[in-house]
């Protein structure tokens, strides 16, 4: 019998200590549409514990995601009586009504996110190191926290500017692909005119002639492509040709070569000649320039680069239209058939967006706009947003004069989808406080690795900075070649996805019949320091 209670004392021990030894922690995999603190709601705890937990989690984490719990197997229990249950009840209450106000509070600080970028402060801080760190002033922390007028707090979130809201571009990326032992052969046909200039020295052809900067850029701008993308295992074959300045070039160079057997055709340069062109081959013509004449494309072959100006129209109609929320619009054209016809298509556009009830339009009298034009239709404690359309240099400087002017008393933000010579003489300080936003073909980031790669091996070839068309000779010769080198054929790498290069965006319609078109545009906004900002 004393062996038997033994043997029990032994086995409820080992039971003990087994319990005892039981994981304080475990593994849980997050479901679908799981936060981080609706597990910490299920699990009774606060949600900052189980975000100390799992440092590295963030507050949405994606499903699948593997996060440490605590093991509630692993609680000691003990048999309940009257008393505890009471301050058990009593605690659980407390808990509650705790954990709610950290919800709500939480809930506050995530809907404050979405508007501002927020900072919480520390020991030490100061204005004058938050003014500077943000580059924001001390009257804008003040008008945005005016608590802060009793100073800085330690612990206390504060609001630093509000968040621009961005349009998300919702496109397919083209992944750059190359076929292992991939060969490209292409044809280069430019303008060079060597034979005309035989009788001047290369610094004079350079200075006298537009087109031969235009031509020598856009080829040096091609050639490093070229050697990027033999660096990269590609073997490309590359014959240049010169066409001259008339088509009769162009017939000795179809006589004498078959284009056929590139791949690619980049150029000619003139409208006509890519037009003839296309007509006399089978092999893909890339026309590496706008041309007004461009629309004219029929030939399937060409493929244009250069987005036509309705398009500019069409992306700031489409961004405009994501992007409103109640704002006053004001059109402004110059009184002209063109400017009409797209103030009146823009107008309505816009009044058929559900929060606009009326879009204004603003022509000239006796050629000018007088800034009473605008204060007539401008509203106090509402966005105004005006809508240039129009080239018109009069029109614009009496614009964006009137824009400034009110700013300080109004919210002004200017839009355009033509920045053209119109803009060359206006101030940019002036630009960057109405907002101003336009539409254009280029956008250079300053920052991104192959920018830098670019200039830097521009450079270094031709010890000068790469021009707007050496840096277009890259983009299109590039695009068109790393598309080639996938093994695929050049046009079924159209609907495989957008791509973005050094200053240029391609994003190639995927026509069966008809010209290849480029749409690809970018949205950019003028800063206040006058950096600019991609919008989409």
């Amino acid at each position: 019998m004393k062996h038997l209670k033994f043997f029990i004392l032994c086995c409820f021990l080992t039971f003990s200590v087994s319990c005892g030894q039981q994981k304080k922690y475990i593994q849980y995999k997050v479901k679908e549409g799981e936060t981080m603190r609706s597990i910490a709601s299920k699990l009774d705890m606060k949600t900052k514990d189980l975000l100390r937990l799992n440092p590295d989690v963030a507050r949405k984490p994606s499903a699948n995601t593997v996060i440490v719990i605590p093991n509630k197997k692993s609680v000691t229990r003990v048999q309940p009586n009257k008393n505890i249950v009471k301050d058990k009840k009593k605690h659980l209450e407390s808990k509650k009504a705790i954990n709610e106000k950290e919800t709500a509070k939480d809930d506050a600080l995530e809907e404050l996110k979405k508007n501002f970028v927020i900072y919480q402060v520390k020991k030490g801080d100061t204005f004058y190191a938050l003014t500077r760190f943000y580059n924001v002033k001390q009257t804008d922390l003040l008008a945005l926290n005016p608590e802060l007028s009793e100073g800085l707090k330690t612990g206390q979130i504060i609001k630093i500017r509000p968040i621009v809201n961005e349009v998300a571009s919702n496109i397919t990326i083209y992944e750059d692909v190359i076929k292992e032992g991939i060969s490209i052969k292409v044809a280069l046909l430019l303008p060079f005119v060597t034979e005309e200039n035989d009788s001047l020295q290369a610094e004079e052809l350079f200075t006298r002639s537009r087109l031969a900067n235009i031509v020598t850029d856009f080829y040096l701008g091609s050639e490093i492509a070229v050697d990027s993308l033999r660096k990269q295992g590609v073997n490309v074959t590359v014959n240049v040709y010169d066409t001259g300045r008339n088509s009769t070039k162009l017939n000795t160079i179809l006589k004498d070569i078959d284009l056929d057997d590139n791949d690619v055709i980049i150029g000619p340069l003139y409208y006509e000649e890519a037009q003839f062109l296309s007509g006399k081959t089978s092999t893909p013509v890339v026309y590496p320039i706008y041309s007004k004449n461009q629309s004219k494309f029929t030939s399937s072959k060409l493929i244009k680069t250069s987005p036509e100006k309705e398009v500019f129209r069409e992306e700031l109609l489409t961004f405009l239209k994501d992007s409103i929320s109640n704002q006053n619009i004001i059109v402004v054209g110059d009184g002209k058939f063109a400017s009409d016809v797209s103030s009146k298509m823009i107008a309505s556009t816009l009044e058929a967006h559900d929060s606009i009830a009326k879009v204004h339009v603003v022509k000239p009298k006796e050629g000018y706009i007088p800034r009473e034009r605008f204060t007539n239709v401008l509203k106090p404690d509402t966005k105004n947003w005006l809508l240039l359309a129009t080239d018109d240099k009069v029109i614009v400087s009496d614009a964006i004069n009137s824009a400034n002017s009110l700013a300080d008393s109004l919210q002004m933000r200017v839009f355009t989808y033509n920045k053209g010579k119109a803009f060359e003489k206006i101030d940019n300080l002036k630009l960057a406080r109405v907002n101003f936003t336009y539409v254009s073909d280029e956008y250079v980031d300053e920052n991104s690795p192959m920018t830098k790669t670019f200039n830097a091996q521009y450079i270094k070839n031709n010890n000068a900075l790469p021009s707007f068309y050496a840096t277009k000779g890259f983009d299109i010769t590039y695009d068109i070649l790393i598309r080639l080198a996938s093994g695929k054929k050049l046009k079924s790498t159209f609907k495989d996805g957008a791509s973005f290069r050094v200053e240029s965006k391609f994003d190639y319609n995927n026509k069966l019949l008809g010209t290849t078109e480029n749409k690809g545009l970018f949205i950019v906004k003028y800063n206040k320091d006058l950096s600019l900002k991609r919008l989409k």
